[in-house]
């Protein structure tokens, strides 16, 4: 039997998180890019209505719920504030990486400040050499007695400037290839350890920037799982984010193609309202069933997951088209609107930069094609 439905609890959760988004998100989401500022109370707010720690168990403080339910605030934040949904899809890969490998002790450490909001992690994977190809990465992380030394550079990490500490992916054996990487904690406030933000085009209040690692030493506990097993432990991790992603960006589609919709039935031009002609209506329509279709196949890999089922194609192939429609109807939307959406008192130019930039983040669109032509073809006839 096939059921397309969310039940009572997501039904009821996700129309709080949505009047939650709509009233006290949205009415400040070009603030925080003009100020150039993380809203870190926001955050903190989100934390404490269950959204930061949706996938963090129970025991550490969150909720330990479905990734449906994790799906499902990541399309409403995106609606009131993309940059929050961070709060989603970041803690949720984060989250997982630590429930699932990292010892008690860190899990202790970490989880319950993830779930409240009172800190924040990121992911420091991509290096100025090594983005796509992850497993190319320089960054080292030598054993010395009880310690491990980390030098490197981490570039294009979300987070980079308000993060208090970075799940660090290095080189412990530098000749294994992505079998010689291993994952670390790695706080931001270390000795050796440096965050500089960058001048982004979009997603400014979420402080993307460069991690510096200069002879950073962390005690061994710090390690998350077993040495040289921290690229399979992460690429799992990857099918949750890039579905997440998905989402947070249909939902900011579907806010701009909602405030679009109200704006051309009261519009008028040659005495009628703009939504009569077809010009209008059907470039409307055509975006609506294109994110509606993407919608699905993100909940139906989040399902998949929460089934323990296989969904790495599925996950894929959202996280290649779903920033790429979304900002294309964001863009249809700007011109509908005419000259006052192309300003910055209005939400929808904020969105279209903010949007693009997760056609990058987490894998580029050919990135996301060669994993599907891996899936369906097979690995034996992969490019690499």
């Amino acid at each position: 039997m096939l059921n397309f439905s969310f039940d009572a609890e997501q039904e009821s959760f996700r129309t709080m998180i949505k009047e939650f988004s709509l009233h006290e998100l949205l009415p400040l989401y070009t603030k925080w890019d003009r100020e150039q500022k993380h809203p870190r109370h926001l955050w903190k707010k989100l934390g404490e209505l269950g959204v930061n720690g949706l996938r963090v168990p129970e025991e550490y403080g969150g909720s330990g719920a479905e990734c449906v339910t994790a799906g499902i605030a990541a399309e409403e934040i995106g609606r009131g504030d993309f940059n929050l949904t961070y709060a989603v899809m970041l803690n949720a890969l984060v989250s997982e990486i630590l429930a699932n490998h990292a010892t008690e002790e860190l899990k202790k450490t970490w989880l319950p400040g993830i779930a409240s909001g009172d800190k924040i992690m990121g992911i420091a994977i991509t290096e100025p050499a090594a983005g796509t190809d992850a497993a190319g990465i320089r960054s080292t992380a030598v054993h010395k007695g009880n310690h491990y030394i980390l030098n490197g550079e981490k570039s294009g990490i979300s987070a980079a400037t308000i993060a208090d500490a970075f799940i660090v992916f290095a080189k412990t054996d530098r000749e294994a290839g992505s079998r010689g990487i291993s994952a670390f904690v790695v706080p931001s406030d270390l000795p050796g350890v440096e965050c500089k933000g960058y001048d982004d085009m979009g997603n400014v209040p979420i402080g993307r920037g460069s991690i510096y690692l200069n002879g950073v030493e962390i005690p061994e506990g710090n390690i998350i799982g077993l040495e040289n097993k921290g690229f399979a432990q992460v690429m799992n991790g990857f099918d949750l984010s890039r579905l997440l992603i998905g989402l947070q960006c249909v939902g900011a589609a579907f806010q701009s193609l909602d405030e679009t919709i109200a704006h051309v039935k009261s519009r008028h031009a040659f005495g009628q309202p703009l939504a009569k002609f077809q010009g209008v209506s059907f470039p409307i329509v055509t975006h609506y069933t294109q994110l509606e279709l993407i919608k699905w196949q993100a909940y139906r890999g989040l399902w998949l997951r929460d089934q323990g089922k296989k969904h790495t194609k599925e996950a894929a192939s959202v996280k290649w088209l779903g920033p790429k429609l979304s900002q294309e109807a964001i863009h249809e939307c700007m011109l509908l609107n005419g000259h006052y959406a192309y300003t910055k008192e209005m939400p929808i130019e904020q969105r279209l930069r903010d949007v693009i930039g997760l056609e990058i983040g987490d894998g580029t669109a050919q990135a996301n094609q060669i994993v599907i032509a891996k899936e369906i073809i097979g690995k034996d006839f992969r490019s690499y």
